[in-house]
């Protein structure tokens, strides 16, 4: 036991999650670490930010998954850097070091706002459960704000939502708010017409789900714009503020903005004094292995590599999964002393959701719209789901919103100074020019000074 090598895991997601487990049991000692106690769906977090789930439908602890294995222990914390020398791994907030004679880095990525980190307080992404709940509130809190405004002065100044970002947390995000605005809303307010409430989503290139071949990407617009939602392509964002959004050189007033473009591998890919691209994302060997340092693995959304066809390993969970039982077999090998094997990706296919009883598949040549796409979704994301508590719950959830088109968690987080602030936002807000009519859409150009 004393002489089983260490084997250090920073991240508990999709990558870290699984490369744990494929060391369960096996002649080694692990130690995962990750500063939140439980591992997020996080293809699902669209549905908490819109009201569908809550966040314990689609999160679940760490410690609970791994309690039956006995090599695995799990601590709460940051890890901060390393000590490749001493080979540690640094904890954030104290003097603590963590031993390895192996490291997978599967710290995953943020959202990216190309240099402009000011903009989140305006319009946040959504990576995390904490995000989640921040969109839900602000959504839900902007109807109600509406709501007020109309019963106490008699009228009330038009809802818009923005969206930037048309892949597939930008279209599931507008396509569900959509749906709140036109059926699940509809019925409960009484001074004011949620049905009314525009919907705009703003991509800097020439389609949405761009990782999807053309024509399902036309047929995704289509949807989407049959649902309420405004598209607009080659729209880039340039500026944003408190209840507005500049796009090109028009300033466009909102009530809500949600950031979905663009992702930041973990600052801990640079820790490592690899090279790394733009993004952050660390140029591994085939074996996934940092060029330098055999025994440190990087996966997931932190990895920069090409696959045969000369095109990038996508940032998506089955990449990430794949690379953690790539990286953890590769471990198990050296230990064995067999030799390793290269990281090769098998792509499953895509699919997003555009709303009820609307999504696209594809995979290969496989290609679905509509209901059966829809369905095939929702069977996928359910027995991907760990827990069958989850799953049930997820379904029953579903099923009544189905049946229903109700939202069933509406709650508004947040304390008495967050409301008063909400208020005092809405009676200094700026008067903007207005938003353009639909038949007025035009393209956007790019500026140089932004992505």
């Amino acid at each position: 036991m004393k002489n089983e090598p260490k084997v250090v895991i920073i991240g508990g997601g999709f990558g870290g999650l699984e490369a744990a487990k494929r060391l369960a049991g096996k002649p080694v000692r692990v130690t995962l670490i990750d500063k939140k106690n439980h591992h997020t769906f996080q293809p699902l977090l669209y549905q908490v930010a819109t009201a569908v789930l809550s966040p314990g439908e689609i999160a679940s602890p760490i410690r609970r998954i791994l309690h039956r294995c006995k090599n695995i222990e799990v601590v709460l914390g940051e890890a901060s850097g390393y000590d490749l020398e001493k080979q540690t791994v640094k904890m954030k907030d104290d003097d603590e070091e963590i031993p390895f004679d192996y490291l997978i880095v599967a710290a995953g990525a943020r959202h990216s706002y190309f240099g402009h980190d000011d903009w989140e307080d305006s319009a946040p992404g959504l990576k995390t459960v904490e995000d989640a709940l921040e969109i839900r509130r602000r959504v839900l809190l902007a109807f109600e704000l509406a709501e007020r405004e109309a019963i106490l002065t008699g009228k009330h100044d038009p809802l818009n939502f923005v969206v930037v970002g048309g892949g597939a947390t930008g279209v599931e995000l507008a396509g569900a708010i959509a749906g709140i605005a036109r059926q699940a809303l509809a019925k409960d307010f009484k001074a004011i017409d949620t049905r009314k409430a525009r919907v705009l989503l703003y991509e800097g290139g020439d389609r949405i789900l761009n990782a999807f071949s053309p024509d399902l990407s036309e047929k995704a617009k289509r949807d989407l714009e049959g649902l309420g939602v405004e598209v607009y392509l080659n729209s880039f964002v340039t500026d944003l503020k408190d209840g507005n959004v500049k796009v090109a050189d028009e300033w466009v007033e909102c009530d809500v903005a949600i950031w979905a473009t663009g992702v930041a591998a973990s600052f801990l890919g640079e820790e490592l004094g690899a090279e790394t691209d733009k993004a952050g994302r660390v140029f591994v060997n085939q074996d996934l292995s940092v060029p330098g340092h055999k025994n440190i693995f990087v996966i997931g959304d932190m990895v920069h590599l090409k696959q045969e066809n000369g095109e990038l390993v996508p940032g998506v969970a089955p990449a990430a999964i794949q690379m953690a039982q790539t990286a953890s077999k590769n471990i198990l090998a050296d230990i064995r002393g067999e030799p390793r094997k290269d990281f090769k990706y098998w792509d499953k296919g895509s699919m997003a959701t555009i709303g009820r009883n609307k999504a696209i598949v594809e995979a290969g040549r496989l290609k679905m719209t509509g209901f059966l796409a829809w369905l095939a979704w929702l069977f996928i994301h359910v027995i991907s789901l760990i827990g069958f508590k989850n799953r049930l719950y997820v379904l029953s959830e579903w099923f009544w919103a189905y049946i229903t088109r109700e939202r069933s968690a509406r709650l508004i987080t947040g304390d008495a100074e967050e409301l008063s602030d909400a208020l005092r936002f809405l009676e200094a807000k700026p008067v903007v020019k207005e938003l353009p009519e639909k038949k007025a859409k035009k393209p956007v150009k790019r500026k140089k000074a932004t992505k």
